[in-house]
C-alpha cells in the first residue's frame, strides 16, 4: 500500500480515535481531515479501492461518526426549553451550524469513498438509515429556509445516490424499502419539495439511477401508492423547471425528470400511471395533462416519431393506442355535451316570440363549464398523438392499408357510440358554432353552409373562449387527424359524408388566428375526402355558394339570393 494511503488512513483513524461531537475543536479538526481526504478521494478510484480495503477498521469508525452525528443532530432541542437566553440561543445557533459542517463534510467524504466502488458501497449502505434520517431531518420546513441545511440535504441526496448506483442489488434494496414507507417518511417526496433546483437535480438522478435498466423498479413508481406519489411530485417538477434555461441547474433537472418519464413510457407503463392519476369525479386531472405533454413531445422528438419504410408499429406505439384511444372517445364526448349545454337557448329565450331566431354564436352561454378548456387542451395533445403514430405506422409513404394496431381508430361505431370520424365532425361541428374564429385580431362569427343568417360586424359573437384559453390549435388538429383518416379509405370518407362532414370540413376553409394553418389543413382533408369518390364529389358540386368573399374572408350573401 503506498505511504500515502496508509498516511490518510492513519490521520482519519486518529481523529476518529480522539473525536468528541460535543466539542467544538474537536468537530473542526474532523471537519478539515475529511475534506482534506474526499478531496483527494474524488479523482483517484484507485485510491478509493485501496482505502476501502486496507483496513476494514476503518469501516467501523466511519459507522461510528454517522450514528454520534445523527444522535447528536436530532436530540438537539432536547435541552431545558426555559434556557432561552440570548447567550444560549447564540450558543446553539452555532453549534447546530458546527453539526451541519461536520454533516457535511462526512457526506461528502462517503460520497466520494464509495463512488464506482462495489465492495465499498457495500459496507457504507449499512449507514442508510442514518443517511435516510438527517434528510428527513434537513428537509423539514424550517430547515428548508436555510441555505446551510438546504446544502446538507444535497450532499446527503449525492451520497445516497453514490452508495447504490451501479449496484443493482443494493438500488433494490433501497427502493422497495423507500417505496413501502409510510408517505411522511419517504425522503424523496420531500426533496422533490425543495425549492432549491441543485437539490431536485441530486434526487431525480437518484432516481433516475434506480429505475435505468428495471423494468421491475419501474413498475413499482407507476403502480405502488408511494411511487405514483413520487410521479405526481415529478410532474409537479417537470413543470416548475420547463421554463430554466437549458445549461442551468433547473434546465439539467428538467433533462433528467424528461429521462424518468421516458423510461415510463419505454417500458409501457404510461397507461397505467395515467389511469392512476386520475381523481373520482374528474374527466382529466392537471397532472395528466402534464403527462401527456410529455407522451407527446416524446412521440414527436423519438427516432420512432419519423416516418419509417415499414408499416410495423413500434412496441411503445402499441402500448399507447388503446389508452389514446379511450381519452379521445371520454374528452370528445365531454367537450360535445359542455358546448351543447353553452349552445342551448336559456329558460327566457325559449319562451319569447322571437325564440325562432335565436342565434347560438350571439349573446352569454347558457351555462359554462370551467373545465372545457383544460378537457380541450388535453384533447390537443391526445389528438397530436394519434396523429404522430398513425403517420410513423404508415411509413415515409401513405399507404391505403392500415398498420395492425390502428384499426381502433378506423371502427365504426359500436355500442351505442360513434367512431372517430363520426365524433372529430361532431365536435367540429359544435366549435365551429361555439369558438369565434379569430381573422386579423377580431372574431368572426361562423357562416354555414345550412343558415342563411348574416354576420354583425358592431356584435361579435360572445362565448367561453372569446380568451381561447384552452382551444388553441383545436380545430386545426382535429381536421388534420380526420383528413389522415380519409387518406385513400372510402369506407371512412363515405362515413364522413353520411354524417355531414364535408359541409363542415369546407366551413374550415378558412384563416383563423387560433388556429395557425386551419385553412391548409382543412384543404388537404377535403382533397382527401373527395380523392377517388364521386358521391363525396357530387355532395360538393351541390353546393353553390350564393355570394362573394369579402376582404376578411367571409362569404357575404348577394341580395335575392337563396341557398340550398
Amino acid at each position: 500500500m503506498p505511504s500515502g494511503d496508509s498516511n490518510y488512513i492513519t490521520r482519519l483513524k486518529n481523529s476518529c480515535a480522539s473525536f468528541d461531537i460535543h466539542g467544538s475543536s474537536s468537530r473542526s479538526s474532523l471537519v478539515g481531515t475529511l475534506d482534506e481526504i474526499a478531496a483527494e478521494l474524488a479523482g483517484d478510484e484507485n485510491l478509493r479501492a485501496r482505502m476501502g480495503s486496507e483496513d476494514v477498521s476503518l469501516w467501523s469508525d466511519i459507522r461510528k461518526l454517522w450514528r454520534d452525528l445523527v444522535r447528536a443532530q436530532l436530540t438537539f432541542w432536547d435541552g431545558d426549553d426555559d434556557s432561552d437566553t440570548e447567550e444560549i440561543a447564540s450558543s446553539e445557533v452555532k453549534r447546530n451550524q458546527s453539526l451541519s459542517l461536520l454533516c457535511v463534510s462526512l457526506a461528502r467524504f462517503t460520497r466520494n469513498l464509495v463512488a464506482g466502488v462495489p465492495q465499498n458501497q457495500r459496507r457504507a449502505y449499512e449507514n442508510e438509515p442514518e443517511l435516510r434520517r438527517l434528510i428527513h431531518y434537513y428537509t423539514s420546513w424550517s430547515s428548508m429556509q436555510d441555505k446551510d441545511a438546504l446544502f446538507a440535504a444535497r450532499l446527503l441526496t449525492q451520497t445516497l445516490s453514490n452508495l447504490v448506483t451501479g449496484n443493482d442489488a443494493l438500488m433494490s434494496n433501497l427502493w422497495e424499502t423507500y417505496l413501502s414507507l409510510p408517505e411522511d417518511q419517504v425522503v424523496i417526496i420531500r426533496l422533490l419539495s425543495s425549492a432549491d433546483n441543485r437539490t431536485l437535480l441530486a434526487v431525480l438522478v437518484l432516481i433516475k439511477s434506480c429505475i435505468n435498466d428495471s423494468r421491475t423498479r419501474t413498475k413499482m413508481l407507476t403502480k405502488t401508492v408511494i411511487g405514483v406519489r413520487i410521479c405526481v411530485c415529478l410532474l409537479d417538477s417537470m413543470v416548475k423547471l420547463y421554463e430554466e434555461d437549458e445549461n442551468s441547474d433547473g434546465g439539467k433537472a428538467f433533462d433528467v425528470g424528461y429521462h424518468i418519464f421516458t423510461r415510463i413510457l419505454e417500458v409501457g407503463l404510461v397507461p397505467d400511471l395515467y389511469e392512476r392519476l386520475s381523481i373520482q369525479g374528474e374527466i382529466v386531472t392537471p397532472h395528466q395533462t402534464t403527462l401527456m405533454k410529455i407522451v407527446d413531445s416524446y412521440l414527436q422528438s423519438s427516432p420512432n416519431g419519423s416516418p419509417s419504410s415499414s408499416p410495423k408499429i413500434p412496441k411503445t406505439h402499441m402500448k399507447l393506442i388503446p389508452m389514446l384511444a379511450d381519452c379521445f372517445t371520454s374528452l370528445s364526448a365531454y367537450a360535445q355535451n359542455a358546448i351543447r349545454r353553452a349552445l342551448r337557448p336559456s329558460p327566457s329565450e325559449v319562451e319569447s316570440p322571437t325564440s325562432a331566431t335565436f342565434n347560438p354564436s350571439v349573446g352569454p352561454p347558457a351555462e359554462l363549464d370551467i373545465m372545457l378548456p383544460k378537457v380541450c387542451e388535453t384533447l390537443v395533445l391526445v389528438t397530436q398523438c394519434i396523429v404522430t403514430i398513425i403517420l410513423v405506422s404508415r411509413g415515409t409513404y401513405f399507404r391505403s392499408t392500415e398498420a395492425e394496431g390502428l384499426e381502433v381508430f378506423f371502427r365504426e361505431q359500436h355500442g351505442g357510440s360513434a367512431g372517430f370520424p363520426e365524433n372529430i365532425i361532431e365536435l367540429l361541428r359544435l366549435l365551429d358554432k361555439f369558438l369565434p374564429r379569430i381573422n386579423f385580431g377580431k372574431p368572426v362569427e361562423p357562416s354555414t353552409l345550412s343558415t342563411a343568417s348574416t354576420p354583425t360586424e358592431t356584435q361579435p359573437p360572445t362565448s367561453i373562449a372569446t380568451g381561447g384559453a384552452g382551444f388553441s390549435y383545436l380545430k386545426r388538429d382535429l381536421v388534420r387527424l380526420l383528413g389522415i383518416l380519409s387518406h385513400s379509405n372510402k369506407a371512412v370518407q363515405d362515413r364522413v359524408r353520411i354524417c355531414g362532414g364535408i359541409e363542415v370540413v369546407m366551413n374550415l376553409c378558412v384563416v383563423d388566428e387560433r388556429n395557425p394553418y386551419l385553412r391548409e389543413h382543412a384543404i388537404f382533408t377535403l382533397h382527401n375526402l373527395l380523392r377517388e369518390n364521386p358521391e363525396n364529389q357530387a355532395v360538393v358540386e351541390e353546393i353553390k355558394p350564393m355570394g362573394q368573399w369579402d376582404t376578411n374572408g367571409v362569404l357575404r350573401d348577394t341580395p335575392g339570393a337563396v341557398r340550398r
